[in-house]
C-alpha cells in the first residue's frame, strides 16, 4: 500500500474516532405540532403520508394551549404549526404581535360537532338549540332529563365535553350558549375526546360533544342526537350534511397557523405543501373523517403559503361571508 494512502487512512481512523468520517446522512429537520384534538388527526394522517423526510411531532393541547406553545415569549419553545378548530381570537392576535410572532392563517377542512348520548338512551333523537341552550347554560337548572322536555324520563343527566383550552368548548359555548361566563363547569371535561367518549358510552343518562371524526369513530359505543336549528327539522351529522351546509349552525371551518419564521424552513414548507396538495383524500380518509373544501379553496391556500400572506382573514368578519369569500379578501 503507497505510504501516502495508509497515513490517509490512518488519519481517517483518527478522526472517525472522535467525529465520524467519510459521507454523513443529513439530519432531518423537525416539525413541531400542537393544538386541537379535532384537528390531530388530520395532521397525523398527513405526516404518515408525508413518510420519513422530515420528523413531525404532532401534540394535542387543545386549540387554546396550542396557540400559548406557538406564541410562547421563548422563540426556542415555540411550535411551528398550531392546529385550531376556531380562528384566533383578538387576545392572540395581540399576544401574536407582542411576542413578534407573524403567522400564516389556512383552512384545510369543515367539521361538524356531534352531541352524543349513550345507545342505551331510548328517549332523545333530536334536541332544538333552545333545549341544548338549557343543557349547558348556568341558568337552564337541568338536572335529569325530564328537566329538558317534559315527555322524557326523570333519569339524572350527565354532562361531558371538552376543557376550556379547545377550541370545540370555544365554538359550541359560543353557538350554544353565547357567553363563556354563562356555560356550566359542573361536568367531566377533558382535552382527550376518548375520555368523553368512554364517560358517555358508560353512562345512561350522559351526553357529551366533540368533532364528527371521533364519532364516526366511536358509532358502535355511542348515539348521536339530531339538532333542530329553529325549523322543526332536526339534522344529525354527517359528512353530506355538513358538506351541504344543512347541518347548522354547529358545522365549522378547521384551520392550521405556521408562522413566517418556520415556514421560511425547508422541512415546514415542504410538508404543508405536501398537505395542501394532498388534502382531499387525508381529510376524508375514512380514518380521519371530516369534510374537504373545494379544490379551489386549497389552491387559495397554496398560494397565501407561497405569498406568507399573513393575519387572520376573521378579525370583523361579518357573519353572513362564506370561508370561500373571506379568503378571497387576500386575492385582490
Amino acid at each position: 500500500m503507497p505510504i501516502r494512502v495508509f497515513r490517509s487512512l490512518i488519519v481517517c481512523l483518527f478522526f472517525a474516532t472522535l467525529y465520524g468520517c467519510g459521507p454523513t446522512t443529513p439530519k432531518k429537520q423537525t416539525v413541531r405540532i400542537d393544538g386541537s384534538s379535532t384537528v390531530q388527526p388530520i395532521m397525523t394522517a398527513a405526516a404518515e403520508l408525508y413518510g420519513d423526510k422530515a420528523d413531525i411531532r404532532v401534540g394535542v393541547s387543545g386549540t387554546g394551549g396550542g396557540f400559548k406553545k406557538f406564541l410562547d415569549e421563548r422563540p426556542n419553545l415555540r411550535t411551528d404549526i398550531s392546529n385550531a378548530s376556531r380562528p384566533i381570537k383578538p387576545v392572540e392576535v395581540e399576544l401574536a404581535s407582542k411576542v413578534g410572532v407573524d403567522f400564516i392563517e389556512l383552512a384545510i377542512g369543515f367539521d361538524g360537532i356531534a352531541v352524543v348520548i349513550n345507545p342505551q338512551n331510548d328517549w332523545a333523537k333530536s334536541l332544538t338549540m333552545p333545549e341544548l341552550r338549557r343543557i349547558w347554560s348556568r341558568d337552564g337548572n337541568v338536572k335529569t332529563w325530564k328537566d329538558v322536555r317534559d315527555t322524557f324520563p326523570d333519569v339524572p343527566i350527565t354532562l361531558y365535553g371538552p376543557g376550556t383550552d379547545s377550541g370545540t368548548f370555544d365554538f359550541f359555548i359560543e353557538t350554544v350558549v353565547g357567553e363563556r361566563e354563562n356555560a356550566r363547569s359542573d361536568y367531566t371535561m377533558s382535552e382527550d375526546d376518548n375520555v368523553i367518549v368512554q364517560g358517555v358510552s358508560r353512562d345512561k343518562g350522559g351526553i357529551g360533544y366533540f368533532g364528527l371524526a371521533y364519532f364516526k369513530a366511536n358509532e358502535n359505543k355511542l348515539a348521536v342526537l339530531g339538532i333542530d336549528p329553529g325549523d322543526g327539522v332536526p339534522v344529525k351529522p354527517s359528512l353530506e350534511t355538513v358538506r351541504s351546509g344543512s347541518y347548522h349552525p354547529l358545522s365549522r371551518p378547521l384551520l392550521v397557523y405556521v408562522s413566517t419564521g418556520a415556514a421560511a424552513r425547508p422541512g415546514v414548507q415542504t410538508f404543508l405543501q405536501f398537505l395542501l396538495e394532498n388534502a382531499e383524500r387525508i381529510v376524508e380518509h375514512p380514518k380521519v373523517g371530516y369534510v374537504a373544501l373545494p379544490p379551489e379553496m386549497y389552491q387559495l391556500a397554496r398560494r397565501r403559503l407561497d405569498r406568507k400572506v399573513t393575519g387572520t382573514v376573521f378579525a370583523g368578519a361579518r357573519q353572513d361571508k362564506s370561508l370561500e369569500e373571506l379568503f378571497r379578501v387576500d386575492e385582490g
